[in-house]
């Protein structure tokens, strides 16, 4: 694990500049997460102190939205689409061939870190469905053979 002291000047620096907005603990969050990646935990107890919130509000909130993050990120982020177009043309099947390749559960991050796996409810894909975005780039019409190629340029040569 990176020392997470190493954030405290862009912790410092956020809440210096947003602490005074109204609302601010959802700026704050998603600007540190912005910069370092993740909430560090080393962030909380700053943020708390801040905002005269206790640390399990700030956690809560943390806690409570899917896309923050509190370990560093995966190297690639791979968002299969679970609605009922990419549903009923085979994404269960594909979400549980990842699962299994990778070693994972569904909103897991695969033992070397290279790989995190999300579900994710709608890539406007659905003509082209089953649809996955690895990386920020749609791939459509997904087979088995085709995923398990993506995933494993992913793991072999980090290329995607």
């Amino acid at each position: 694990m990176p020392d997470e002291t190493l954030h405290l000047p862009l912790i410092h620096s956020v809440l210096e500049r947003e602490k005074d907005t109204p609302g601010a603990l959802l700026p704050i969050l998603h600007a540190i997460q912005e910069g370092a990646g993740y909430i560090p935990d080393v962030a909380i107890p700053e943020i708390a102190h801040a905002l005269n919130l206790s640390l399990a509000e700030v956690r809560g909130v943390i806690s409570f939205y899917h896309d923050f993050r509190t370990t560093p990120p995966a190297r690639h982020t791979l968002r299969l689409c679970r609605a009922e177009s990419c549903q009923s043309m085979g994404a269960e099947g594909l979400a549980a061939q990842l699962r299994e390749q990778l070693e994972l559960d569904d909103h897991g991050t695969s033992a070397d870190g290279r790989i995190s796996l999300r579900p994710v409810y709608c890539l406007g894909a659905c003509a082209c469905s089953p649809a996955l975005e690895l990386d920020g780039r749609v791939h459509a019409r997904l087979t088995p053979e085709r995923l398990r190629s993506l995933v494993n340029g992913c793991l072999e040569d980090g290329s995607c």
